[in-house]
């Protein structure tokens, strides 16, 4: 597992409390639709209710890319849809596998935060420690 980030959050929701981020590198024989299924089950187990899209939440695990599949459907698109737009993904990411290629390109993840940073500095999220508050 990756650092711990703290960044401010997306969207259009004012007033929010930062977020944690973070990502978990993981290998499995199981499909997309049961690795969704199963992040559902943690998110719902942390107390995740439902609620207004880009609304606070307890906790949201996105599912940022299985192997080299590519995939859009109402379920679920891999790989993720803003993986290349958020330094709040790609920092922690970065930290911890910088050469995993992406698709559909196979670019980095430390060559895409490198990227993001160049063109969207305003994007990266500020490495602050966790203290548990």
């Amino acid at each position: 597992m990756a650092p711990l980030y703290r960044s401010a959050p997306v969207g259009p929701i004012a007033k929010q409390p930062d977020f944690l981020n973070t990502v978990v590198l993981a290998a499995s024989d199981a499909a997309p639709e049961e690795l969704l299924s199963i992040a559902k089950l943690l998110e719902a187990a942390a107390g995740r209710t439902a609620g207004p899209r880009w609304g606070p939440r307890r906790l949201d695990i996105d599912i940022l890319s299985v192997g080299e599949l590519r995939r859009d459907d109402e379920a679920l698109t891999l790989p993720h849809p803003r993986l290349r737009e958020r330094g709040f993904v790609l920092a922690p990411l970065a930290a911890i596998a910088p050469g995993l290629r992406l698709p559909p390109d196979g670019r980095t993840a430390a060559e895409l935060l490198a990227e993001l940073a160049t063109e969207l500095p305003g994007a990266m999220p500020t490495r602050r420690p966790w203290t548990g508050g």
